[in-house]
This record gives C-alpha cells, structure tokens and sequence, in this order.
C-alpha cells in the first residue's frame, strides 16, 4: 500500500480529522496487553455474536517483547463489510465509533474502543489482507532478528515528527513489506 496523501487520509476519516503533530510514543512490551485484547474480544463477540466469523489480536502489542504504540490492534472479519446495517450499529450500540471507512482498500473500516485504546480493523471475510496480518504477527513472534529489525526500524520513524500517525504507519511499510515477504515465502 503505498502512502496516503493528506486528502486521502480527511477522506477515510468519520468525524474530525485527529492530527498528531510530533513524535510517537512507544511503550515497551506489556504483559497486560494479551488480556485488553481478550477482554475487547469477549465484547466484540458478545455484541456480534455469529456474525463475528473471526478475531484476531494484531499490531505490535501481539507480539511478546516487542515495543509498541500503547494501542490494541485487533483484526475482526465479518461477512461483508460493506453491509454496515449489519454490524455498525451493534458495535455502537457497545460503544465502538466507526472512525475510518476505507472501501477502494479491502473495503477496511476502523472502529475505536469504548474504553481502552483499539483500533478494530473489520474486514469482509476471504479478504487476504487478514491473512497478510496474522501471518506478519506470527512470523514476528517467531523470529527474533525480524522482531529487532521491525522495532528498531520502528524506534528510528517514532523519533521524527509526524502530521498524522498514518504518516508514521506508511513509513514503515518498506520493513514490513520485506518482513512480510520472508514470512510469506517460507515454508
């Protein structure tokens, strides 16, 4: 995915624009972490019942002793995501804001957390974009030298100032983007 412009990013976005001027803040590995997904998951299930068809915790704070944005990705495929009728209003209803509608980009959307620090990235089921995720996730927690490599790349971008943090998750797409492809092609 190659980086969004400013207007693509006001685009995607529901509501106000958040911009960030400044560095980002990484926090070191948590061991609280796995559970705020669990708990986040239990939620997300309970509100969607059989129409979640998958949960998955992503992002850096998936993998163990690896530094992070104190934020908790998790991955959540439905059957379309383009049928919000079908799921948008029960996640709001739990107290999940739709922030990021992203159709010509695997038909993403992003909501936030009622009460922690998520991004729940939906997705419609058979999208290969989960798959790229999970399998980027597990390769981490695999393999030490692309975890070091991953975080110091991340430790080197989290210093510059950034407009928004999309900007600083564009910038790392090269590492892991070549991260990717040793995961993908190994066998």
């Amino acid at each position: 995915m190659s980086p969004l412009s400013d207007d693509e990013i006001r685009a995607a976005t529901i509501g106000d624009l958040q911009p960030h001027p400044g560095t980002i803040r990484l926090a070191e590995y948590d061991p609280a972490w796995p559970g705020l997904y669990e708990r986040e998951a239990a939620r997300i299930g309970r509100t969607l019942g059989p129409k979640m068809l998958r949960i998955e915790h992503t992002g850096s704070t998936s993998v163990p002793g690896l530094a992070a944005k104190p934020l908790i990705d998790i991955v959540l495929v439905v059957a379309d995501t383009r049928d919000e009728d079908a799921y948008v209003p029960p996640l709001e209803a739990a107290g999940y804001v739709l922030r990021i509608r992203e159709p010509e980009w695997h038909d993403h959307r992003l909501f936030k957390g009622p009460d922690t620090n998520v991004n729940v990235h939906t997705f419609p089921d058979g999208c290969s974009e989960v798959d790229r995720m999970v399998a980027f996730r597990d390769w981490l927690r695999a393999h030490d030298d692309d975890r070091q490599l991953y975080e110091g790349a991340k430790r080197e971008l989290a210093l510059r100032e950034w407009k928004y943090v999309q900007n600083y998750a564009d910038a790392k797409s090269a590492v892991v983007e070549g991260i990717l492809a040793r995961a993908l092609s190994a066998p």
